[in-house]
C-alpha cells in the first residue's frame, strides 16, 4: 500500500469531518436553530427575510433593533432597550446574560459629537446593564433602514451566563520591545 500524498490526506480528512458533522446533525447532537418571532414581527420577518432573534443551544443573537419613534433621544433609546429585553426574555435569556452589543449611531459625525451622544446613551445603558458589562462596539455615522432611527443595537447573549458573571482583573502586560521578543 502506498502512503497518501498531502492533498489526498486533506481530502480524506475533509470527507471524514463532513461525514462526522452530518452524522451528528442527523443523530440530534447538533442544537436546533430556533427562530424567535414576536407576534407583531411576522410581516417584517417575511418582507425582509430576517429573524428578530435566533437561539441555538444556549446562545441567543438578537438582530438590530432601531431606536425610533416619538420622544427624545433618551425616550427612543429606552424603548429600544425595552424591546431588546422583551426579545431576550422570549428567548429564555436576560440582560444579565448579554455578552456583546453592537450599536450603530446616525448622528455621530466626529469624535466630539460621538462622545456627547454616548454620554446620553450610557444613561439608559446603565439602567439595563448596571454590572458585568458586555463587550461593546459602537459605530458612528451609520445609515439605518428604519426611518428616523437615531441608533440601532444588536445583541448576543448566552442563557444563564449572567448568574455566575464576574470580573477578572488581569495585570497589564509589559510592553513588547525588540529586545524582549
Amino acid at each position: 500500500m502506498q502512503p497518501l500524498n498531502r492533498h489526498a490526506a486533506r481530502l480524506c480528512a475533509a470527507a471524514f469531518l463532513t461525514t462526522s458533522l452530518a452524522a451528528a446533525a442527523q443523530s440530534g447532537d447538533a442544537p436546533a436553530k430556533v427562530i424567535i418571532l414576536p407576534e407583531r414581527a411576522e410581516a417584517i420577518y417575511n418582507q425582509y427575510h430576517y429573524a428578530p432573534a435566533v437561539r441555538v443551544g444556549n446562545r441567543v443573537i438578537v438582530s438590530g433593533i432601531p431606536a425610533a419613534g416619538p420622544g427624545t433621544y433618551r425616550d427612543q433609546v429606552k424603548r429600544m432597550f425595552g424591546i431588546a429585553l422583551s426579545i431576550l426574555r422570549m428567548s429564555g435569556a436576560s440582560m444579565a446574560d448579554v455578552i456583546e452589543i453592537q450599536t450603530f449611531h446616525v448622528n455621530a459625525r466626529n469624535s466630539d459629537d460621538f462622545q456627547k451622544e454616548l454620554a446620553d446613551f450610557l444613561e439608559v445603558h446603565k439602567e439595563y446593564l448596571p454590572v458585568h458589562y458586555p463587550a461593546w462596539t459602537a459605530i458612528g455615522n451609520a445609515v439605518l433602514l428604519a426611518p428616523g432611527a437615531v441608533v440601532e443595537m444588536r445583541l448576543e447573549a448566552v442563557i444563564g451566563s449572567g448568574q455566575a458573571a464576574r470580573v477578572e482583573k488581569i495585570p497589564a502586560a509589559a510592553p513588547v520591545t525588540p529586545a524582549t521578543k
